[in-house]
């Protein structure tokens, strides 16, 4: 009996380690830093330039390098490896080769994204018009725009990362960064 009793025992810790040393692990999906935003405030970019607008405290003014051209600057968002690059052209019968140059500059994002929707933009009150383009997956550039009174004025802007691609990622940034660009083209104002 006590011959019996000790061999069930052994089966019973062999079929433990059996069942429980199975392998039921499964590849888990890579996990992503958590990114902790500032609050959404703003300042008045008022310069020699003929617009204003109002950008967030977290961003920094800063010249393009390498570009001597008035009114072609970034604003850095340097705590996140961000730029949005805004370049001003006065317009001299020159609207629809500036619109098709903005258009062909989103669209060289098509490789990569999944989507490109365009939003139109219109403000009566201030006379800007204009276009935004939401790039989605994993293009370089999330956000694209072109601003115009239709007669004098033109502002392009592009939003870009200094990381690799990732829509995934990337998501969280995008949005919080759209909701500030859509914030400086609501606020866009020409001077005259």
């Amino acid at each position: 009996m006590l011959k019996a009793s000790k061999k069930i025992i052994y089966i019973l810790i062999l079929l433990s380690f059996i069942i429980g040393c199975r392998n039921n692990s499964f590849p888990r999906p890579r996990g992503h830093f958590r990114i902790d935003f500032p609050e959404k405030e703003y300042i008045k970019f008022d310069s020699t330039c003929p617009f204003t607008f109002y950008y967030p405290v977290y961003g920094k003014i800063a010249p393009e390098p390498g570009i001597s051209t008035p009114c072609w600057f970034n604003i850095e968002f340097r705590d996140y490896g961000g730029k949005l690059h805004l370049s001003y052209v006065p317009v001299d019968n020159n609207l629809d080769l500036l619109v098709e140059d903005a258009h062909k500059l989103a669209y060289k994002h098509s490789v990569m994204a999944d989507a490109i929707e365009e939003r139109r933009w219109e403000n009566n009150d201030n006379r800007v018009y204009g276009l935004v383009y939401t790039i989605k997956g994993n293009a370089a550039s999330s956000l694209q725009f072109y601003m115009t009174d239709s007669t004098n004025h033109y502002l392009r802007g592009s939003l870009y990362f200094n990381a690799a691609p990732d829509k995934d990622s990337l998501a969280p940034v995008n949005e919080f960064f759209r909701e500030d660009i859509l914030y400086l083209i609501e606020t866009l104002d020409w001077k005259n």
